[in-house]
């Protein structure tokens, strides 16, 4: 797949923009494991334009992780085309990306974001303010519609291809559904099959396992998938989707430094462990830990184990390196333990 000149190969996954999730580091350890591409936390055109210091630094970017991607929203097209050209001019990002997707009150309510969903006309004003402003391929992140009544994806697709994006993820969602019930793909899929569309389609929501990655592709049609919340606790999903997508492509099997068999409960531990580190040296102890230690504490690999809340507490208590793998090193124990009970009830 191609968003422009760039050649993000053949059915990538992509890291979804996710705000306290997607940093630096983060998106480090995701590329490692085999994320196509990643995306940067969305930053506030205001903010940018504004030279808010907390901002400009969400535009730290380094040549390990690349390709990567810069999403801004706003609302103003007059300071998204300004945001544009900073970002473009500090940070030089291989894709610009527009969030006219995210559904939380402070940004839709606030008639950014998702709610740009009520007034396509200043939407695709945004668009063309951006496109002509730099020189870098944009693209643009939506959702189905407002609400059950107002799905528009499949005209404003088409509309938002007129003002020269170059790629479009939809999200499977309306802004009334937040997070809640289903994604619908279908919806994706006919975006995709309309003939007047030539831009690559990228497929959003509930991508939770490689067998759903899988569909995606084949039954959708999809040029690429992004994940976000499935990434929680569990980066080594672009590995596990990587794998079922290119079986023979063996580019991401050893990557992580560990004595252990690839995707194995060790292994998986050994990459927690690194998400830890690479936190830590990109902040610093304190709010590297605290930046990291929720996913951790949500990752589904501790999912099963009798009486594990009062670790998972532990975990999001520790504010020590050593305390968090002291941690981790028990929950490998009580990983351990559970595969050889398990070893023994399967022989009685």
């Amino acid at each position: 797949m191609h968003i422009g000149c760039l050649d993000l190969g053949p059915r990538p996954v992509l890291l979804a923009p996710m705000e306290d999730v997607t940093d630096i580091g983060f998106r480090l350890l995701c590329r490692r494991l085999g994320a196509s591409m990643v995306y940067s936390e969305f930053v506030a055109a205001d903010a940018l334009v504004r030279m808010v210091n907390k901002t400009l630094e969400k535009l730290t970017v380094c040549h390990e992780e690349r390709p990567v991607a810069i999403q801004i929203y706003g609302k103003d097209p007059v300071a998204m085309r300004d945001a544009a050209q900073i970002v473009v001019e500090r940070a030089r990002p291989d894709v610009l990306d527009i969030n006219f997707g995210c559904p939380v009150k402070r940004v839709a309510g606030k008639g950014a974001g998702a709610g740009l969903l009520q007034d396509v006309p200043r939407m695709l004003d945004i668009t063309r303010a951006v496109v002509q402003a730099v020189d870098v391929p944009v693209t643009a992140k939506t959702r189905l519609g407002w609400d059950e009544s107002h799905k528009i994806i499949v005209p404003l697709a088409e509309q938002l291809q007129d003002c020269g994006i170059q790629a479009l993820t939809i999200h499977g969602r309306t802004r009334a559904q937040m997070y809640t019930g289903q994604a619908d793909w279908s919806l994706i899929g006919e975006v995709k099959r309309n003939p007047r569309m030539h831009i690559p389609i990228i497929g959003n929501g509930d991508l939770t396992t490689a067998a759903q990655a899988v569909e995606a592709f084949e039954r959708y049609g999809v040029d690429a998938v992004m994940v976000g919340r499935a990434t929680f606790g569990r980066p080594w999903i672009f590995k596990e989707m990587h794998d079922a997508l290119m079986p023979h492509d063996h580019s991401v099997a050893h990557v992580i430094k560990s004595d252990f068999e690839p995707m194995s409960d060790d292994w998986k531990l050994d990459v927690l462990k690194e998400q830890v580190r690479q936190s830590v040296e990109r902040i610093d102890e304190y709010r590297g830990i605290l930046h990291v230690r929720r996913h951790l504490a949500a990752s589904p690999l501790f999912k099963g184990i009798p009486n594990f809340r009062p670790t998972r507490i532990a975990m999001l208590r520790a504010d020590t390196v050593a305390e968090l793998f002291d941690i981790i090193e028990h929950t490998r124990q009580l990983l351990h333990r559970q595969s050889e009970e398990k070893q023994c009830h399967e022989v009685s």
